[in-house]
């Protein structure tokens, strides 16, 4: 908290990720010495993406998803901004909002995630959804599966969470009637997971009865389906797109160091400008690049990044050296299968079943429980 006896520091975080949350919350017991801190972020919740499969599927309340980000800026004394960042000056250290205003800052720090390059294909903008963000994807499918009707949808994009959303739809659509599922790739599904995890996750989306179309590339979204090349149209009244992460474009406005859209950090998690990391500003999460050590985009890194920063900025306001981030060399890869069932992976050792389900739901309640 601040202190009358002389000026605060402007710390100002952008985005209500995993990182930033888990930094609210050890900023209960621990506050951040004479700092004002403000938290910009569009709308007063943000989704926890691990559960949303489980939301998907039935297992778990919209209300289960949501990081109450407001409520924790409350208990800690933060100003809370429902708004979007759209730009910032390095030079003079301000963020641009989108309603025009500029907010300046001592230590800033980037929690945004990513979005979907899906808006990319014609048509889907107009026709589909994509699984991100996921507050709005949660939204739409919440009222589909309440319609009455034949189900037939179309996942766009055959990677894990293309492969979670089908075996949850599929799961959560069981027993209606005139139901199809569909999960559709440009090349192999499931290409960038180990032998294990593609034997595991195809028999179970066969289990579930969805269907994979592969060496399939989506030419266009229609109303009522999706054209793949060589004008085969595929019937969906229902069109997800879970394909091409991307940075959200206006970090390109940042004038911070990028790589291929994701902001460069350093080993303290610092992001630089022009090669230098003396710039105040933090980045973390999916929308940050490690230089010194590259990792998947995966939430387990982002939990665990959580700590670094809030002892990093606690650092940079006292005038200290910072600490470094050493990413984990492997971690627990659990994947939702759409009853209640899970796969779990880890050292190439694959395990399935209700067990790792109670483990995956354990582990994702224990989070959630924090806030």
């Amino acid at each position: 908290m601040a202190q009358d006896s002389e000026p605060a520091s402007r710390v100002v975080l952008i985005g209500g990720g995993h990182t930033h949350s888990l930094v609210l919350h050890a900023m209960r017991q621990r506050p951040l010495i004479n700092a004002a801190v403000t938290v910009i972020n569009p709308g007063r919740t943000a989704p926890y993406s691990g559960m949303l499969p489980g939301f998907v599927a039935g297992h778990y309340s919209r209300a289960a998803l949501d990081i109450d980000i407001a409520q924790l800026c409350n208990d800690v004394g933060a100003r809370f901004i429902d708004g979007r960042a759209t730009a910032m000056d390095p030079d003079s250290r301000m963020v641009l909002l989108e309603d025009g205003a500029a907010l300046p800052y001592d230590l800033a720090s980037f929690d945004v995630g990513i979005t979907s390059a899906m808006p990319r294909i014609p048509g889907f903008a107009d026709h589909g959804v994509p699984a991100k963000p996921l507050g709005i994807f949660a939204e739409r499918w919440d009222a589909y599966r309440k319609e009455a009707g034949a189900k037939s949808v179309a996942v766009i994009g055959g990677g894990i969470a293309g492969a979670e959303l089908a075996m949850a739809m599929a799961y959560a659509l069981r027993h209606r009637q005139n139901t199809t599922i569909r999960l559709i790739d440009r090349s192999g599904i499931l290409a960038d997971n180990s032998d294990t995890a593609r034997k595991n996750v195809r028999a179970e989306l066969d289990r579930n009865g969805v269907e994979v179309i592969e060496r399939a590339p989506v030419r266009e979204v229609i109303p009522g389906g999706v054209m793949i090349e060589g004008g085969t149209t595929i019937e969906a009244n229902f069109v997800v797109g879970a394909a091409g992460a991307t940075p959200h474009p206006w970090i390109a406005r940042t004038g911070l160091d990028l790589h291929h859209g994701y902001i460069k950090v350093d080993k303290a998690l610092r992001a630089s400008l022009a090669g230098v990391s003396a710039t105040g500003v933090y980045a973390v999460g999916d929308c940050a690049h490690l230089v010194d050590n590259p990792r998947p985009k995966a939430g387990v890194y982002a939990v665990r990044e959580a700590p670094v920063l809030f002892e990093n900025l606690h650092r940079a306001l006292a005038g200290s050296p910072p600490q470094d981030y050493v990413p984990q060399s492997d971690y627990l890869k659990l994947v939702s299968l759409g009853g209640k069932r899970a796969f779990g992976e880890k050292f190439g050792i694959g395990f399935s079943g209700g067990l790792v389900w109670r483990l995956k739901d354990h582990i994702d309640r224990k989070f959630m429980n924090q806030f």
